[in-house]
């Protein structure tokens, strides 16, 4: 009887679940849409209820799309969005209120009271990590203040917080097993990264009871069985964050290999195995995996503002009608012909931190057309994930020779002979895009025996495409001095 793994994308605009077979191939998707709220400026919430029930959806609806019966699912596999943060009654199981979402910056004055006592160093020193809202330790605090009771509550043992992760574990469980991962764990900024464990100093700086906190567990094991919602009990046997998901979908398994998935924003991660390494360049430090009590580590690098550039153009200046047509239209030119566009429209990420910076266009003459300011903003792309990569390389010491990319841009044949030419390095797209789900398949798969080891994983990547550096170096030099002036001057505005 063939057997299948069945992954949970939990994302922030939607959730999917999609079964693979044991060559990689997709054999049933299906998707369902979130709501987020948005109660003030810069507040983003979701109902980690609809989460759930959206989980439960996809599930059976996967299930029945491949029609397969249910006793060929071999393990469940967990991925997430990560750092969003839900606190829910340990024993009615409803949450206490909206979840706190990633992006959301409504916790931010408790990091700006922290950075004005000297904390910011100390806690990335423990944990990796800016002293940032995004991250999940301001939003627990935020939660336990503004929720009538909740701190109490929560010292009494009576509440549970966990990022979407454990949330789902803890409800396919019904309610037996409260546990993350490491991956996760590192985007809490209560985790420390040297110990692996939650840090009682840090849990006393956010005043957090420990007992409300998820047990810390490998990333591929069996933590729990799915029942109650199939005929049969199915093992869960991965959580792991979405990004690290991704560079494991990508077989990403060596020191230096690195992946960027060009979604609304780039999320750049480079696996640098064992080594804890402390950015000097504005890059975050976190774990990739552990397997089998063996860690990877990775630095990671984020671009606010990616695909949402494209998506810029064609809602914001109209000049596009759909985005898939930014490639053609950028060919139609044969240069940007000096025009450079920074998209910094929620300021700058890595390796720039500089939040209040707006977005600018430079180089415009009276003969500049739609097609060049179309392909400058792809190519902005490319330079922003220059910017990062360069940072990885100066952190590391490590060579990056190729850059394994997905996402949605990175459909676009235009974008990646750029990438390929400015980084000088090769770009390779897979053949399967959801190597996040896919990530998430791998990991639980490996923990169930489905796949016997890394090395039998790599076999089955299969890259659609590879784009090799062909551009003469003088060129390359001029356009990455354009590029330079041009984000200097937005940080100077």
């Amino acid at each position: 009887m063939q057997k299948y793994i069945l992954a949970i994308d939990q994302g922030t605009t939607s959730t999917r679940a999609i079964l693979f077979d044991k060559d990689s191939n997709m054999i049933a998707v299906a998707q369902k849409e979130l709501e987020n709220y948005y109660p003030q400026p810069g507040w983003v919430e979701q109902n980690a209820n609809d989460i759930w029930a959206s989980t439960v959806g996809v599930m059976i609806e996967a299930v029945a799309k491949a029609g397969i019966r249910e006793e060929q699912i071999a393990a469940i596999g967990i991925t997430n969005q990560r750092e969003t943060s839900v606190v829910w009654d340990k024993q009615s199981g409803q949450p206490i209120s909206f979840a706190i979402v990633w992006q959301s910056r409504q916790s931010d004055a408790y990091c700006v009271q922290l950075k004005q006592e000297g904390k910011e160093a100390w806690i990335r020193e423990k944990t990796g990590l800016l002293l940032d809202p995004y991250f999940s330790a301001s939003k627990l605090r935020f939660l336990l203040d503004h929720v009538e009771g909740a701190q109490q509550r929560a010292e009494n043992g009576e509440l549970l917080f966990g990022t979407m992760d454990s949330w789902l574990l803890w409800k396919l469980t019904k309610g037996k097993c409260h546990m993350t991962d490491v991956s996760n764990a590192s985007r809490t900024m209560l985790m420390n990264l040297h110990t692996l464990d939650y840090d009682d100093e840090l849990l006393k700086l956010w005043n957090i009871p420990r007992c409300m906190l998820p047990e810390i567990r490998d990333t591929s094991e069996v933590y729990g069985m799915c029942s109650g919602l199939f005929d049969v009990d199915i093992p869960i046997a991965s959580l792991v964050g979405d990004q690290q998901a991704a560079l494991f979908g990508q077989t990403c398994f060596a020191a230096g290999n690195v992946k960027n998935t060009y979604g609304t924003g780039c999320f750049l991660l480079m696996n640098t195995k064992e080594h804890i390494i402390h950015s000097q360049n504005g890059l975050l430090t976190s774990v990739g995996w552990r397997i089998g009590k063996k860690t990877d580590y990775v630095l990671e690098g984020s671009v606010f503002v990616a695909g949402a550039a494209i998506q810029w153009l064609r809602d914001g200046l109209q000049i596009l009608k759909k985005s898939s047509e930014s490639e053609e239209r950028a060919l139609a030119v044969d240069d940007s012909a000096g025009v450079y566009v920074v998209p910094s429209f929620t300021g700058l990420g890595a390796p720039y931190w500089k939040p209040k910076v707006k977005g600018a266009m430079f180089g415009l003459t009276r003969g500049t057309k739609q097609e060049h300011i179309i392909r400058a903003t792809l190519e902005a792309l490319a330079y922003q994930t220059n910017d990062v990569l360069n940072a990885m390389k100066e952190d590391s010491g490590l060579e990056i020779k190729r850059l394994q990319v997905d996402g949605g841009a990175s459909l676009n044949n235009y974008l990646l002979q750029f990438q390929s030419d400015i980084t000088q390095a090769s770009v390779i797209r897979s053949t399967i895009s959801e190597t996040t789900a896919l990530g998430a398949a791998y990991l639980a798969g490996l923990a169930v025996g489905y796949w016997r080891d890394q090395e039998e994983i790599c076999s089955h990547f299969q890259a659609s495409h590879e784009f090799v550096p062909n551009m003469e170096a003088s060129q390359r030099e001029e356009l990455l001095t354009g590029w330079k002036r041009a984000i200097h001057a937005v940080m100077q505005f």
